[in-house]
């Protein structure tokens, strides 16, 4: 399944990163690419869209 999610708050490359890796803890085999200057984050994941979501936002990021 394909997510396409913004997240107002991904400011930098260092947040890009920190997304990534929350995403990554519960799908390892996750294919993420999070864009700090457009605040896009596309996800490849077989985990559910709420999972991911939980993820960003434990993370300390608002999904929009």
């Amino acid at each position: 399944m394909t997510l396409q999610l913004t997240v107002p708050n991904m400011a930098c490359s260092a947040c890009s990163t920190t997304i990534t890796n929350a995403i990554k803890t519960i799908d390892p085999n996750a294919d993420v690419k999070a864009d700090s200057k457009t605040k896009l984050v596309s996800v490849e994941t077989q985990a559910s869209e709420a999972a991911v979501k939980t993820a960003i936002v434990e993370a300390g990021y608002t999904v929009a």
